[in-house]
């Protein structure tokens, strides 16, 4: 037998703040430029009854742990529940079991984080944030610890939400943050463009980016739906979380491909590979970049194993025994 721990999303609050997940999250992605091993999801869609399963991986040597993210969807309960597994990567031990619900916006807004720190200018400090969910909260928190934001527009499809987006965000993170009529108002000069949405087709016109803006896209990860329009990818230096998304579940740059815009040689390379200097950046002040994070294992493991040892320190958590799979295999 050995003994794991079990995190409740309660067992999680405070133990790391934006910046935490941000550095953590950096040295995950840091590994996989230096060849760290991650497969890109998995997702399995039922129709009766009707549900959706899907899973990813990751192994971080450096950091000695492995594991991923599952989790299932019932598409008649119009909700999801998050299991994210952490193994020993030496020994394969089972270290934790997380409820992966809290963290997820965390980790998600560290990840695109570190394609504005990686690709975004320096003086970046005006962003367009298009979606006004959990997720463009945790995108927001994190770019606000790597630029100095002067100003954020949000827009959102309804009102209210957008308009409650900005009074708690000016609030939490003392910043100018305004809502705005249209994604054509958030767009225009900005600096950085984030699009953290649910939309199936582009959120703006790429005719929009001014020379030198940063764009993360991070709310589809689905062959069929895309928030960039064929014009934002053909203008951009591409760059992917994963690069065997490319094929898979990169709808914005499918459907370029598609429409014969660009090539199936337009991805620049993997966030990880600019991170080691694999492959350049940002090279100009003039240059449009895109960062399309569709989420992986990467960052998951990263976050989930900085938080299972703040909450190991912390005497948190619950002990669940797990028994090696010889114990089956004894006869």
């Amino acid at each position: 037998m050995t003994h794991a721990l079990f995190l409740t999303s309660d067992d999680l609050v405070d133990l790391a703040d934006p910046s935490d997940y941000v550095a953590a999250v950096r040295e995950g992605y840091r590994q996989r430029g230096e060849g760290a091993p991650a497969e890109p999801r998995t997702k399995l869609v039922n129709g009766d009854p009707p549900g959706m399963l899907t899973g990813y991986m990751a192994i971080l040597p450096e950091t000695g742990a492995m594991g991923g993210y599952t989790y299932g969807a019932g598409f008649v309960e119009r909700d999801a529940w998050f299991v994210t597994p952490l193994f020993d990567a030496e020994s394969g031990e089972p270290l934790a079991v997380l409820d992966g619900a809290y963290l997820n916006p965390f980790k998600t807004g560290a990840t695109g984080a570190l394609g504005v720190d990686a690709l975004a200018r320096e003086d970046a400090s005006t962003l367009g944030l298009i979606g006004s969910g959990t997720q463009a909260r945790g995108q927001l928190r994190a770019v606000a610890t790597v630029r100095d934001l002067d100003s954020v527009r949000v827009y959102s499809t309804t009102r209210e939400n957008r308009e409650e987006f900005a009074r708690e965000m000016a609030n939490d993170l003392g910043l100018d943050v305004e809502a705005v009529e249209s994604s054509t108002d958030a767009v225009s000069g900005a600096d950085i463009v984030i699009t953290a949405t649910n939309a199936s087709e582009p959120v703006f016109d790429g005719d929009l980016l001014e020379p030198g803006t940063h764009v993360t896209a991070m709310g589809r990860y689905d062959a069929e739906k895309h928030e960039l329009d064929a014009t934002t990818v053909s203008r951009a230096k591409y760059v992917l979380d994963l690069g065997a998304r490319a094929d898979r579940d990169a709808g914005s740059l499918l459907a370029a491909i598609e429409d014969g815009t660009v090539g199936p040689d337009h991805v620049h390379g993997e966030l990880g590979e600019v991170l080691v200097g694999a492959v350049p950046g940002r090279e100009s002040d003039e240059e449009i970049t895109v960062f399309d994070s569709g989420g992986t294992g990467i960052e998951t493991v990263a976050a989930a194993h900085m938080l299972y040892e703040r909450a190991r320190e912390a005497g948190l958590g619950t002990e669940i025994e797990f028994a090696p799979a010889s114990d089956a295999m004894d006869g």
